[in-house]
């Protein structure tokens, strides 16, 4: 009896101490996210002068264990990660024009999150959309430092606020006239659109999700086409 009601105490103890970190770390990505972050771009200058704060916070994510049942706590941990270890991986190779210029910066290179060693593809693929099918708005938070990309904001991804973001960078993305450019009946958008298009696709046309969130609606024959994906570094001179 006391062996079961030590292990009982013991998990007890690992849970508290496992939601303090998960804590810690929403607190310090945020503080980290909004001195280094201005009007979408990077200073990734700056934070290569100085990689502590940085190193601390992937410290601390690679000791979280979540559980995706918590939908909310395990989404917005997932996308802070992509978006910090995008950062980290551009510091370690800057000065760099683009994430492009480092082979394998999506699909090669390894990272240690959440006790797990993965790539930023096996992130955004296995874990975020793997994980929830039917959430494409992930696709206007997951940052992968090009400007071709919805902006990355100056504030963590948090589970109380996450459905509020996930709303409000969608809007953003789609009623941005350089991300969805429209020419009358002639609208071209971006070529996320293209290689994600099933996410997109579940209940109608693209037109039919895009306007979902456009004020200014688009007509339902548009004719749709793609322009290419910048993928210019998101740098903060």
């Amino acid at each position: 009896m006391k062996k079961v009601v030590i292990l009982a105490v013991l998990c007890l103890i690992s849970y508290k101490s496992n939601a303090q970190s998960t804590d810690v770390f929403f607190t310090k990505a945020d503080n980290f996210f909004s001195k280094h972050v201005k009007n979408g771009r990077v200073a990734y200058s700056e934070i290569k002068k100085d990689t502590k704060e940085l190193n601390e916070i992937l410290n601390i994510a690679n000791g979280l264990k979540l559980d995706k049942e918590n939908a909310k706590e395990y989404q917005a941990f997932w996308i802070n990660a992509y978006n910090l270890n995008v950062i980290n991986s551009v510091v370690e190779n800057y000065p760099i024009k683009s994430p492009l210029d480092k082979a394998g910066f999506f699909d090669k290179k390894k990272h240690n999150v959440g006790g797990k060693n993965i790539t930023l593809n096996d992130i955004e693929n296995k874990l975020l959309r793997g994980n929830f099918p039917m959430e494409p708005r992930f696709h206007f938070v997951l940052v992968c430092a090009g400007l071709g990309c919805p902006p990355i904001i100056n504030k963590a991804y948090k589970p109380s606020t996450l459905e509020k973001q996930l709303q409000m960078q969608t809007n953003k993305a789609l009623n941005d006239p350089s991300f969805i450019q429209v020419n009358k009946n002639k609208v071209k958008i971006s070529q996320i659109f293209e290689w994600y298009k099933g996410d997109f696709t579940k209940n109608g046309s693209l037109v039919d999700y895009i306007n979902q969130y456009k004020k200014e609606k688009l007509p339902m024959k548009a004719k749709v086409s793609y322009y290419p994906y910048d993928w210019t570094l998101n740098d903060l001179k």
